[in-house]
Parts: structure tokens; sequence; C-alpha cells
């Protein structure tokens, strides 16, 4: 297996491990060679930063693309920029803290840990567990006693190349050693009852289903013998008293909806759609690298970062497509018709994120949008233009306006269309996904693959009916059998 070590400075992991590799983080993101390869690797990120779109980020981003395992994984990350961090892993430690601190006589300890290794060596099953719950290779972390009780204050990701000098050789050391064993953990709690939580935003106008196909779910749930409520933001606290979790609010990276679906998985229910598939979909820039990686036709891209501006043009031409990487419902999604417009837009986004793409502009009348569910397709419709716009969406003055939806039969699209959205939306997983796409002439392009698609009573049931919902009803009925070891009524 290759070991890559990828950091933000060559310089900042001077130390030689035997078989293992240090590259700067921007080799890593633009060079060919790693992404490419079919050869089992690991990346360990020791970027300097782990802010979300950093140069950071991206790199265990798109490692979990390359299917390159990173510590830490984006996960980690989310988990360290979480608000209630200190609390979360203060639970989960319990009486390790006050036991780790029980012959301690000052009132205060900072711990600085390298691969679960405490670079004092007083503190070592501590640092073990610590480096367990949040998967990072530098962290520093302090305890205070406060009331004659020990209390974790502060815990955050530091950069190697902050390591003190006379540290150097423990970090290195221990490295060495976590390269030696590393283990997995897992845990999945049986579920109790068939019961579904459908979680909408009431609030929200750009929904992924409107309120008559909410009923429609609610409805098919019953007919298998499943007890469905319909749950908003404000009661999501309560989700965990179900079996399982069907998100029909829009879902992002940095939102509830992913915090929720964790939250879910993490208590062992069944999830549509689990937080894997909506860190994967709502990346672009991870669709980008994946689907180039299984050779899923797209139009042309580019990954755009602030040394590569210039190359746009020349590549993609004008117009072209640039898109923020974690846009929705079409936002984040520009035409640039000129160099200026190129640039003032580009530098826009670059401000906001180390990386972003540029895409080939395809015009077409209508996008295919094909529904996938259990690795299955499920339905399939063509979303026209907005009437005098190029997508299917127009954001204008704070007002929305859609083009028309057609539904087909799975049977009436082009074999091609069909067979290419499922290849793409297996690479998510096995949730519920709809993989958008283009076709000029004969041949098909990949836009998207969104978690979360949209289910609207009168488009995309238009050819289904009430079986669509039954459909997505019995897969969620199905898979909490299998966990309970049940037997569908």
């Amino acid at each position: 297996m290759n070991i890559l070590f990828v950091v933000s400075q060559q310089q900042d992991w001077p130390a030689d491990i035997p078989g293992v590799t240090v590259i700067p983080a921007q080799t890593y993101l633009m060079d060919p060679a790693y992404g490419d390869t079919n050869t089992a690797t690991k990346v360990f990120n020791l970027c300097n930063t782990y802010r979300y779109q950093s140069q950071g980020y991206y790199v265990s981003l798109l490692a979990e693309a390359r299917g390159h395992q990173p510590v830490p994984d984006v996960q980690a990350m989310k988990d360290l920029q979480s608000e209630t961090l200190v609390q979360d892993i203060s639970e989960k430690l319990g009486d390790l803290i006050e036991c780790s601190f029980a012959r301690t006589a000052d009132d205060f300890v900072d711990l600085n840990l390298y691969f679960g290794h405490d670079a004092d060596q007083h503190h070592q099953p501590l640092s073990e567990q610590l480096f367990k719950l949040l998967r990072t290779p530098v962290l520093h972390a302090r305890f205070e006693r406060a009331n004659a009780h020990w209390h974790l204050c502060s815990i955050f990701a530091g950069s190697v190349r902050d390591i003190p000098p006379h540290q150097q050789p423990c970090a290195t050391q221990a490295a060495i050693d976590y390269l030696k064993e590393q283990k997995i953990r897992s845990n999945a709690p049986p579920s109790k009852k068939p019961s579904l939580a459908i979680l909408h935003d009431p609030q929200r106008k750009e929904s992924p289903s409107n309120p008559e196909a909410l009923k429609k779910f609610l409805e098919a749930a019953e007919l298998l013998g499943m007890h469905a409520e319909l749950i908003t933001p404000k009661e999501a606290r309560h989700v965990t008293s179900f079996d399982a979790l069907f998100i029909r609010d829009t879902t992002n990276v940095n939102h509830y909806t992913y915090q929720l679906s964790r939250q879910a998985i993490d208590a062992g229910m069944v999830v549509i759609d689990d937080p894997d598939s909506i860190l994967r979909c709502t990346n672009k820039i991870y669709l980008n690298e994946l689907l180039a990686r299984h050779h899923i036709p797209t139009p042309e891209t580019m990954v755009v970062h602030k040394g590569n501006v210039e190359q746009i043009v020349s590549t993609l031409g004008l117009p072209c497509i640039l898109k923020q990487p974690d846009g929705a419902f079409s936002a984040g999604v520009m035409k640039i018709e000129s160099e200026q417009e190129l640039l003032t837009k580009v530098n826009e986004l670059l401000k906001e994120s180390e990386l972003v793409l540029a895409q080939e502009y395809l015009p077409t009348d209508f996008d295919w949008r094909i529904g996938v569910l259990d690795q299955r397709p499920l339905f399939v419709c063509k979303y026209y233009m907005a009437p005098g716009h190029w997508q299917i969406i127009k954001h204008e003055h704070q007002r929305m306006s859609e083009g028309r939806t057609e539904a087909l039969s799975v049977g009436e699209a082009p074999d091609d269309v069909v067979r290419i959205a499922v290849q793409a939306a297996n690479l998510m997983g096995d949730g519920f996904y709809g993989v958008d796409l283009k076709q000029v002439g004969v041949q098909c392009y990949v836009i998207e693959i969104n978690d979360n698609p949209n289910v609207d009573a009168g488009n995309e049931d238009a050819v289904l009916s009430d079986a669509l919902y039954r459909e997505v009803m019995g897969v969620f009925r199905k898979r909490i059998d299998a966990r309970k070891g049940s037997v569908l009524p």
C-alpha cells in the first residue's frame, strides 16, 4: 500500500519514514498520477488547516473520492468545527478524564498529541481515546481542574509545521507506530419498531417534495405497515426514537441535515440519504473526481485554482460554466460570456473556496433526470429549461421560475441515458439519487448527481402515480426488517 503524507508545503514534514511519500497538497490535488492510480493508497492529511473548502479540506474530500482512506476524513473535520465539540468529547471520555489526572498537582494540563501519542508520555490511554474519537494526526487539548474535578476546556487540530523541534522525534515515532497498528471501529444498534420520520421544512420555499407528495409518502408507509410522521427541524432532536429517517429538506454538508443524518446513522437507523451520500453529492469537486476516475462521460471540465485561471478560456472556450462546489437548485452555477466576466466571477468564488469547477457549455432544450433508488432506476423525467433561460431554474430578483417537467416511463428513455445514470448513481451508494444528464446527439453527459432528489406530486410521479411512493417506502420497510430480522407482512 502507498502511504502518502500530504502537507501544505514540502518542508512541513522533514522526517524520513520508510515507505512514506511526502507530497505537497497542490501536487496531490492536481497531479493526474494521484487521481488515476489503481494502487491501494492511504492518505494522511497533514495540511496546516482543515477549514471548510480550504486546500486541506479538499485533500481529504478527493482522497475519499479516490478511495484513499484519508486521516482525518471529512467527517472528522466537521466534528472538529462543531460548536458542541468539547461537550461531545467530554461525554464520550466519561471518567477517563478524572482517572488520567487524579495524581496531577497542577490545575491545568496541555496535551500535544501526535497520531494518538502524548508527547510527554504521561497520559497515553487518554491520548489514544482522543485520537480514536477525532481521527486527526495532530491534536492539542487543554484540561483544567475546577471545583475539585477535571474538565476538557478546549481541543483543536494542530499543524505539523508548528511541532517544536524537541517533539519532532516523538511525532515521527508516533506516526511509525500508528502505521503498524491501525484499528477499525463499528457500531450499529438494532432498531426496535417499524417507524419512519420524514423530515421537511415547511418554511423553506425550495423543497424536494411538495405537501401533496409528503401526504402520499405517509399513506404509502401506512399501506406497508409502518408508522410514519412528518417532523420539522424544530422536532429533529427526537429523531432517534424512530427506526428510519427520510430527509425531504435540502441538504448540505454545512447544514443541520448532514449532522442529523450522521446522528441517525450513529443510532443504527435506516437513513436516506445517509451522510456519505450527502457529502459525496453536495460537492461538485468530489463528483468530478469520482466520475472521471470511473470514466463516466461528463462535459469537458477543469478544476480551477488561483494558479490556472488563465487556462480556462483556452481549454473550455466561451461561453463556459462556473460552479461553486456546493450549490443547489441551480444556485452557484454561472454562465460566463466574456473574459472580463470570467475573471470577476472566478475570483469571487475563489475567495470562498480553494477550488471551483469550470465546464464547457452544452446548450440543450432539456436535461434528463433519472431517479435511482436502491441502485435501480425508479423514474425518468425531462426537465425543460426555464422560459428564456439556459437553466431549468431561473433565479432573478429573489424570485425563482422553473421550466416544465415531463415524466416518462423508464422504457421510454434511451438505454444509454438510463445505463449511465444508474452507473453514476451507484458510485454514491445505495440511497435515493437524481442523476442529471445532457444528451447531445447520441452522446450522453452526466451533469450532476443529487442526493435527496425532487419528488413532487404532479411531476415526477406522473407515470407511476402512487406506486412511486410505495416503491420508496418499500425500500425503507425492507431495510428496517433486515436489521430486525423480521419479514414484511
